[in-house]
C-alpha cells in the first residue's frame, strides 16, 4: 500500500462537502429500515411482552388467550429456536428468558397481522411471575458486593508511598449519571426468507457482522445462510452496536417460523425501557499535589453499573480507566475497577466508550482542589500537562503531547479569556442573584479499538466500463457522514470528480467479517480499505495508460477525471475512455480492499501496551450564567479548538464536534435517568422513558454564541490522507461546561473553598452547590496554609 497519509495535487478529500444523504434527509426520500416494511406484503409485526418486575422468575407463561384474538398469527418463545436461546455474545443474554433481570423485560413476543394485533396479543398473554429481590442503584449493588466481569488495576510507580508524602492530599468520591441514546430512530429490524431458504435481516445496526452472527446461532445456521444489510441509521451513538442483535434475532425467528416477512419496529417508550444506556458510574479517590500544584499521585476505584448482562461492560471500563489521566501526566497511579450488576437494562457502548467517565473523574478532582491549592483551575491544569517523551500509565508514548500546548494557546487566545474574564469579575460584583463564570479544559482521547482484533476493515469497489464507480465497505452509517468521506477518499484515489463515486449500502454479503462503526475509527478503518482497493485498480488502469502515452506507470496521474502523465500540457485521456480501454484489454476493474491498523498491542490482563494508534486533542472554553434562586443556567457561549489531523471533510466534521460538544452538555447537565427505587410495586421501572421525563438539549440549551476552528497544520501519519477521528472526542470538550457551573456557583461564595457539585448538574444540582456555597465561611489556601493538608470532599 501506498503511504496512507500523503495527498494529490488537487483531492477531493479535505473539500466542505454537503452530507451525501443531504437532500433525501430533508425531502424525505431517505429510506430507513423500517420503510421497506410498507413496500413489502403479508408482513407480520412483532410486539413485546414486557415484564412487570425488576427481578422475577418466571412460573407460567400462557399464550392461548393471546392466539385465540383476531389478528394474532403466533407467539415466539424459548421453546421455538432451534439454535442458541440468547442474543448477546457473552452467553448471558437469554433471548426468552426463564428469569427477568430488569423491568420491562420481554419474556415472549407476538406476531400480529397488524401493529395493533400484536399489541393485543401481547397484553393477553398471562404471565405468572414469582417476584424475587433486586438491586438497582450502585450504592445497593457495591454494599452487596453485586459484581459481574474483570476487575482490572492500572498502575504505575507507588501512589500509596506519593500519597504519604504529598504536601497537599486529599480525597473525595462522586457518582456519574448515565445518558439515554435517544437516537431519532428506534430499533427496527425487518426479516424474510427467500426461496432458498436465505435470511436477510434489514437492521439498524451498527455491526452487521455480528448482527449476522447472532441471527445465524439463534437460528442454528451457519453465517454464509444469514445476510444483514443497513441501508441507514438516524442515529446510534453507540445503542446499536451490541443492542439491536436480539430483535434482529426475533425478526428473523418469526420469518423463519411463519415464511412471512416479519418487522420490529420498537417504540419510544419501548426503546427506552429495554435497551441499554451510557454506564453510570462511581468513583472514589484520592489525590496528591507538590507545592507548586503539580498532582504527583491519583489512587481511585471506579465502578460501572453494568446492568443485568455484560455487554460491552468490561471493554467501556478499561477504556474509563485509560482515560483517568486525560491529558495529564500522573507520576504515580493506582486505579481499580469494577462492574456491578444491577437488575436494569444492560448499560451498553455510548459515545466515547467509557472515556468521558474516566476523564471527569480527573477534572473532577482538579475542579475541586484548585481553590484549596489556592491556584485558578486553568492555570492548575495547563501546569499538568503531559509534554514531550512522557507515556501515559499503560506505557504508551504520548505523541505529539506539544499539539496539546499549541491547541490550548491558540483557544486562550481565539476566546479572548483574559479579557473576558475582566468582564466577568464586573458582572458578578453588580449581581448579587446571578453569577457568570467561564472555565477551560482539556481532551486527549486515544483511537482505536482497545480490543486489537477489531482494528480492521475491508472495501469492494467496482470501476465500470463508463467511469462510474460504486463503494461497498464495511462502515455503517448513523448520520456521521462516514459514507461521504468514503466518496471523498475514491474520489482522491481514483482520481475522479465525487459525483462519479457512488455508495452501495452495508452488506455482509459484499463485505464480511468487518467490525463495528465505532470507537471513532470508521473513517481511519474504512478509509484505509476503499484507499487501498482503489489504489490496486489505478495501478492496473496507470499499466494501460503508461502503454497508451508511452511513459512509466509510476508517471501516470490521474486528476479530475482525466488521465496524463508528469509535465504533460497537451495530451490526456478521459478516465471513462480508459476504462474502457482497459476491459477490451481484459484488465480487472474491481478491487476488494483491506486495512488493519499497525503498530497497537494491548495486554489486558496487565492493563500495559499500546492500544491507540494516536491521540486526538482539543480544548474548550464555556462561559455560563447561573440564577442564584433557581440554579437555572445559560450557556452563553463556546469556542472550541479541536485537532482532527488533515480534515477529509471539513463540513462534516464542524458539525461532529458541534453536536459531540451539545450532547456531551446534555449528559453533563440536564439528562437524568430516574428509576423508581422504593419498595414498591414499581420498583426498577424507569421514570424517564419518554421525551416528557427525559430532558434533552434544545435550541434553548445551545450556546448563545459558537465558535469552532480546526486546527492546522496537523497532518497524522499513517493515518488514511492524514486525517484524524472526530466523532467521540469532541464530546468531552463539554466537560468545561460543568467545570464552568462549579466556578459559577462558587462565586456566590467567599472563594477559596472546594465546590461539591452532582453529576449531572441539573438546576436543582447547581441550586444545591449555590446554597452550600453561601453558607461557606472563607478557608485558607493551601499555599499558605502548613505543609500537608488533607482534605475530605
Amino acid at each position: 500500500m501506498k503511504s496512507l497519509a500523503d495527498r494529490p495535487v488537487d483531492p477531493v478529500v479535505g473539500v466542505p462537502v454537503p452530507h451525501e444523504s443531504a437532500g433525501p434527509h430533508v425531502t424525505g426520500t431517505a429510506l430507513y429500515t423500517d420503510d421497506l416494511v410498507a413496500r413489502t406484503r403479508g408482513v407480520l409485526h412483532a410486539w413485546p411482552v414486557q415484564a412487570p418486575h425488576a427481578h422475577a422468575r418466571v412460573r407460567a407463561l400462557r399464550s392461548a388467550p393471546a392466539l385465540g384474538l383476531p389478528g394474532v398469527v403466533r407467539v415466539l418463545g424459548a421453546e421455538d429456536v432451534p439454535g442458541v436461546n440468547d442474543a448477546g455474545t457473552k452467553h448471558d443474554e437469554p433471548l426468552f428468558p426463564r428469569e427477568v433481570m430488569y423491568h420491562g423485560h420481554a419474556v415472549c413476543w407476538v406476531l400480529g397481522e397488524t401493529q395493533e394485533a400484536a399489541r393485543r396479543g401481547a397484553e393477553a398473554v398471562e404471565v405468572d411471575y414469582e417476584p424475587l429481590p433486586s438491586v438497582l442503584t450502585l450504592t445497593e449493588a457495591i454494599e452487596a458486593g453485586s459484581f459481574q466481569g474483570m476487575r482490572p488495576t492500572l498502575s504505575r510507580g507507588d501512589a500509596a508511598a506519593a500519597l504519604e508524602t504529598a504536601a497537599h492530599r486529599f480525597e473525595g468520591e462522586i457518582e456519574i449519571g448515565g445518558q439515554e441514546h435517544f437516537y431519532l430512530e428506534t430499533h427496527a429490524s425487518f426479516a424474510h426468507v427467500d426461496e432458498a431458504g436465505q435470511v436477510f435481516v434489514q437492521s439498524s445496526t451498527q455491526h452487521p457482522t455480528e448482527t449476522q452472527e447472532i441471527v445465524a446461532h439463534v437460528l442454528g445456521l451457519r453465517s454464509h445462510e444469514v445476510t444483514v444489510q443497513c441501508l441507514r441509521m438516524g442515529g446510534a451513538f453507540g445503542g446499536k452496536e451490541m443492542q439491536p442483535h436480539g430483535f434482529a434475532a426475533v425478526a428473523a425467528l418469526g420469518a423463519t417460523l411463519t415464511g412471512r416477512p416479519v418487522r420490529v419496529r420498537l417504540t419510544r417508550a419501548q426503546d427506552i425501557t429495554m435497551t441499554g444506556k451510557r454506564h453510570p458510574f462511581h468513583a472514589r479517590w484520592e489525590a496528591g499535589f507538590d507545592d507548586d500544584g503539580r498532582l504527583r499521585a491519583l489512587r481511585a476505584t471506579l465502578t460501572s453499573d453494568g446492568g443485568w448482562s455484560l455487554d460491552l461492560s468490561e471493554p467501556v471500563l478499561a477504556r474509563a480507566l485509560c482515560h483517568v489521566d486525560n491529558a495529564y501526566w500522573i507520576p504515580h497511579v493506582e486505579v481499580h475497577g469494577r462492574i456491578a450488576r444491577t437488575h436494569k437494562t444492560s448499560q451498553t457502548a455510548f459515545r466515547g466508550f467509557g472515556g468521558p467517565q474516566g476523564m471527569l473523574v480527573v477534572e473532577e478532582v482538579l475542579g475541586r482542589c484548585a481553590p484549596l491549592l489556592g491556584l485558578d483551575p486553568t492555570e492548575l491544569r495547563q501546569r499538568n500537562f503531559y509534554a514531550p517523551g512522557r507515556s501515559t500509565p499503560y506505557g504508551q508514548p504520548v505523541r505529539h503531547a506539544e499539539r496539546l500546548h499549541a491547541v490550548w494557546a491558540q483557544l486562550l487566545d481565539r476566546a479572548d479569556v483574559d479579557r473576558r474574564r475582566e468582564r466577568i469579575t464586573a458582572f458578578n460584583a453588580e449581581h448579587p442573584d446571578t453569577k457568570r463564570a467561564l472555565a477551560v479544559t482539556p481532551v486527549k482521547f486515544g483511537i482505536s479499538f482497545n480490543f486489537t482484533a477489531f482494528n480492521l476493515a475491508g472495501a469492494l469497489v467496482h470501476v465500470y466500463k463508463d467511469g462510474s464507480v460504486l463503494i461497498n465497505h464495511g462502515g455503517t452509517e448513523m448520520g456521521q457522514g462516514l459514507h461521504t468521506k468514503m466518496r471523498q477518499v475514491a474520489a482522491t484515489a481514483l482520481g475522479v470528480p465525487l459525483a462519479a463515486v457512488r455508495l452501495a449500502p452495508t452488506r455482509t454479503d459484499k463485505v464480511p467479517n468487518t467490525s463495528a462503526t465505532a470507537a471513532s475509527s470508521g473513517s481511519d478503518l474504512n478509509g484505509g480499505a476503499v484507499k487501498n482497493a482503489c489504489e490496486q485498480i489505478r495501478d492496473r488502469l496507470a499499466e494501460v495508460a503508461a502503454r497508451q502515452l508511452n511513459i512509466h506507470p509510476d508517471d501516470v496521474r490521474f486528476v479530475d477525471g482525466r488521465v496524463t502523465g508528469i509535465g504533460f500540457s497537451d495530451r490526456d485521456i478521459a478516465f471513462a475512455d480508459l476504462a474502457r480501454d482497459a476491459y477490451f484489454q481484459r484488465v480487472s476493474l474491481w478491487a476488494a480492499g483491506y486495512y488493519r491498523t499497525e503498530g497497537l498491542h494491548w495486554d489486558s490482563s496487565r492493563m500495559q501496551g499500546e492500544p491507540f494508534k494516536y491521540f486526538s486533542y482539543g480544548a474548550a472554553v464555556s462561559e455560563v450564567e447561573v440564577d442564584g434562586f433557581t440554579g437555572a443556567h445559560r450557556l452563553l457561549r463556546a469556542d472550541i479548538v479541536h485537532d482532527v489531523g488533515d480534515s477529509l471533510s471539513p463540513l462534516i466534521d464542524v458539525g461532529q464536534i458541534e453536536g459531540g460538544f451539545v450532547q456531551g452538555t446534555g449528559w453533563l447537565t440536564l439528562e437524568e435517568l430516574r428509576w423508581d427505587v422504593s419498595d414498591g410495586p414499581h420498583r426498577g421501572q424507569l421514570a424517564t422513558r419518554s421525551a416528557s421525563t427525559y430532558k434533552l438539549p434544545s435550541f434553548s440549551e445551545m450556546p448563545e454564541q459558537f465558535t469552532v476552528h480546526l486546527f492546522e497544520q496537523a497532518t497524522e501519519s499513517g493515518v488514511v490522507y492524514g486525517s484524524k477521528a472526530v466523532g467521540e472526542p469532541p464530546l468531552m470538550l463539554a466537560l468545561s461546561v460543568r467545570e464552568a457551573l462549579r466556578e459559577a456557583a462558587a462565586a456566590f461564595g467567599p472563594g477559596g473553598r472546594s465546590v461539591v457539585l452532582a453529576s449531572p448538574a441539573t438546576p436543582e444540582a447547581v441550586f444545591w452547590a449555590v446554597e452550600d456555597a453561601r453558607r461557606a465561611a472563607p478557608t485558607t489556601p493551601a499555599s499558605a496554609a502548613a505543609p500537608t493538608v488533607t482534605a475530605a470532599l
